[in-house]
């Protein structure tokens, strides 16, 4: 129907009220896709206000959408509904921790749209990163600061994310995200934004789970933090080191307790506020 529609009116703009990613065959020859997802009561107006520029769109997908039913992972009836072992109906999960974004990363699938995408109709910039300790241990925050500009016409609202590559050794999809912020600005306005990497909180963002020890474990060795608008779109990264135990007490012996950990103080309230506003 959709594909009809366009060859009648090439400027269609689709609207999907849906509740999951969904398949845009037609997506080439549309010049507008607004995801609404099903806002409820207000839905009329939400749409309309949208659509005609009044309100200026700030959302970002919490899903990959695929270009194509086998680029998922679970697209066969082995993982979905079931199949039948012994009798009984079974469902494999054969992508393990590739879960949503991590398996198109895996296995360097590009995405119709990746996790995260969202545009506005004013345009973002994300410059001047800085990660602060560059080399740590797995008791204190990091802190990733960086800046966020307005450079269109519009005002607007930006949601930077953060995510973090593990060290290869590790086992772990090529990055995770950890952190996330949404600011608004004006034309032209510039805002400096802190999100803290928490290695003691409770969704353990730079740990991995050791079956053998019934524990979490944050490994040594090389991390990379970066950050973008979208899981694909990812413009800033630096590399971070993380010690071993042993390596940290040495350093520590050395240097004093705390000295490579200025700031830590700030970057957790920043953290609490975060986490509030959200």
């Amino acid at each position: 129907m959709i594909s009809v529609i366009v060859a009648a009116n090439p400027r269609t703009a689709v609207v999907l009220k849906d509740n999951a990613s969904t398949l845009l065959p037609w997506i080439q020859n549309v010049p507008a896709v607004l995801e609404a997802w099903f806002p409820g009561e207000e839905d009329g107006n939400i749409v309309a206000r949208l659509l005609l520029g009044q309100a200026n769109p700030s959302g970002k997908l919490p899903v990959t959408f695929p270009v194509r039913e086998q680029d998922l992972p679970a697209h066969t009836p082995q993982q979905w509904p079931s199949v039948d072992v012994n009798g009984t109906p079974t469902v494999v999960y054969s992508e393990g921790l590739q879960i949503g974004y991590r398996w198109f990363d895996a296995h360097r699938i590009a995405p119709q749209f990746p996790f995260g995408h969202g545009l506005s109709y004013t345009t973002f910039k994300l410059s001047k990163l800085e990660v602060t300790p560059k080399t740590s241990d797995a008791e204190h925050p990091i802190k990733v600061q960086f800046e966020v500009a307005n450079v269109g016409q519009r005002a607007g609202a930006e949601v930077p994310q953060v995510y973090l590559g593990l060290p290869q050794a590790a086992g772990e999809p090529p990055k995770r995200l950890v952190g996330f912020d949404k600011v608004w600005l004006e034309p032209g306005e510039k805002k400096r934004v802190t999100i803290c990497i928490d290695p003691q909180s409770p969704n353990h963002p730079m740990g991995t789970w050791d079956s053998a020890a019934q524990d979490w474990t944050t490994p040594a060795g090389n991390y990379l933090v970066s950050v973008g608008q979208s899981a694909t779109n990812i413009p800033l990264g630096q590399s971070i080191v993380v010690l071993r135990d042993d390596d940290h007490r040495r350093r520590d012996d050395h240097h004093g307790r705390d000295d490579h950990h200025d700031g830590d103080e700030s970057c957790i309230s920043q953290q609490v506020r975060v986490a509030h506003d959200h």
